[in-house]
């Protein structure tokens, strides 16, 4: 059975609160109590928690995340690079995700109202943000990842999605390829219309323009790559490349391009988005645009450090580069 510090209080004969102060360093305790009390401690063996000791100085030395489903692939990245700052400066991770909806979020609120964290990151807030608002309010530090074009008045580390956009038009038009199928991700996520808007405007200052009715909506997976590129297909679209708006649902676009006889680069060249892991052993290996997501994580969560630590909010949002990784769906020409 585990002691408590009810046990301690009661053999040494003093209250919890004298236990409290003597474990915490806090307010004057008799010499010779706060003696007895410490021996007590270590006779049977007491261990108080993390927790119970930050609450009483103030602070728990944790960090909470609220995040999307880990089945996103990007967001492993994303996780190491926060865990790997949150460690290095003495704080554990609390990590939430939003899987089952109003009843994740209930346990969330749990959490916060046990004063379990010091500070929040928030990946890609969806219903979640309604949560976040009120503890912004109310003091609590909170940085967002990515998604800054919808809550600018968030701290927030994102990255050059515009420019990603860009950058994979002007490969397509070198390519000489300009009539592109383009596979977005949902709307509602900012990043998805810079992305957008992004290839647009490239396509618009060095080609031909861009028609919407080129331009599908996708939900991120393997699958709505796929059935854009059937859908192109099947209504006669001529197509010459396809940029979609992670690597996921490029890989979709390279399955369904095989199905109807494309050869991917000769025929239709294929861009992604992220770089992930993944991208490098698809059939053909995937040109895409890289995230830098681990540093990502990293820089948010080092931002939200140095807001726990009293830090002034930076006066705009931290904003990493994007690349472009040239692999053989879009070799160079």
């Amino acid at each position: 059975m585990r002691v408590t510090i009810a046990d301690v209080a009661r053999t040494a004969g003093v209250s919890k609160s004298t236990v409290s102060r003597v474990l915490n360093a806090k307010g004057e305790v008799d010499a010779g109590t706060a003696e007895r009390v410490r021996e007590v401690i270590a006779r049977l063996g007491y261990v108080p928690s993390s927790r119970a000791v930050g609450l009483a100085r103030g602070s728990s030395r944790t960090v909470g995340m609220l995040a999307p489903s880990l089945a996103w692939p990007w967001m492993a990245e994303v996780l190491q690079g926060a865990v790997d700052a949150v460690e290095a400066a003495g704080y554990g991770l609390l990590l939430f995700t939003c899987n089952r909806g109003r009843e994740s979020m209930a346990l969330f609120a749990e959490q916060v109202s046990a004063r379990a964290f010091d500070g929040l990151l928030v990946v890609e807030p969806e219903d979640g943000i309604g949560a976040v608002v009120p503890l912004r309010r109310a003091g609590l530090p909170v940085v967002l990842v990515d998604d800054r074009a919808r809550h600018l008045s968030f701290p927030s580390v994102t990255t050059t999605n515009g420019l990603g956009g860009e950058l994979a038009a002007r490969h397509l038009l070198a390519l000489d390829r300009r009539a592109p199928l383009v596979i977005t991700g949902p709307p509602r996520f900012g990043c998805v219309r810079e992305r957008l808007e992004g290839f647009v405007r490239a396509f618009e200052a060095h080609g031909p323009g861009h028609d919407p009715r080129r331009t599908a909506e996708g939900d991120f997976t393997e699958r709505s790559g796929e059935e854009a590129v059937e859908k192109a297909l099947a209504d006669g679209l001529d197509i010459d490349a396809v940029f979609a708006h992670n690597d996921l649902s490029a890989a979709g676009a390279l399955r369904a391009l095989r199905a109807a006889g494309r050869r991917v680069p000769e025929d239709v060249a294929v861009i992604g988005f992220d770089d992930i892991p993944f991208a490098a052993f698809t059939d053909p290996p995937l040109t895409t645009v890289r995230q830098p997501l681990r540093e990502v994580g990293e820089a948010a969560a080092n931002l939200l450090l140095a807001l726990v630590g009293g830090g002034p909010p930076p006066g705009s949002p931290v904003v990493l580069p994007t690349e472009l990784v040239v692999r053989d769906s879009a070799p160079h020409p």
